[in-house]
């Protein structure tokens, strides 16, 4: 499913403010310490706060906001209008890749072995994480 939301790209001097009125959601973009945010970064932060926003509504069996059309939006009545200029823009977003990605993120855990095996482990140059991943997919009966 892909949904394309209108988003307020506000620009000041040090960053850009990042309004996604239908979901109510406010970020912005900043670059390294002396740079500001570029507007490529500008638009993937709106795409990953609109995906995640989505993605969470689908958990929760909620129901997505119906996006307004571009010519509703006043920019002069955004959040941020008194901080620069502004001007909006479609933002869309293919939910279906979007969750995959984030779902083929890796997540840390804490794992205790006996010093002696980890020990060998090092040793043998074995990557205890993977020969894990290996081992729960074959407990499992699972594949990626």
């Amino acid at each position: 499913m892909k949904v394309a939301y209108p988003v307020i790209f506000t620009e000041t001097k040090d960053n850009i403010l990042i309004e996604v009125p239908d979901l109510k959601i406010y970020t912005e973009a900043n670059g390294a310490e002396e740079e500001k945010g570029t507007m490529a970064d500008a638009i993937m932060m709106a795409r990953d706060a609109i995906g995640l926003h989505c993605i969470t509504a689908e958990d929760n069996k909620a129901s997505l906001e119906e996006p307004s059309a571009v010519s509703d939006i006043e920019v002069e009545k955004g959040v941020f209008a008194e901080e620069g200029k502004g001007f909006v823009s479609l933002v869309d977003v293919d939910l279906v890749s979007y969750r995959r990605a984030i779902e083929n993120k890796s997540v840390r855990r804490n794992v205790t072995l006996p010093y002696w095996l980890n020990a060998e482990a090092e040793a043998a140059h074995i990557n205890v994480s993977k020969v894990l991943q290996e081992a729960l997919m074959s407990v499992l009966e699972v594949s990626r």
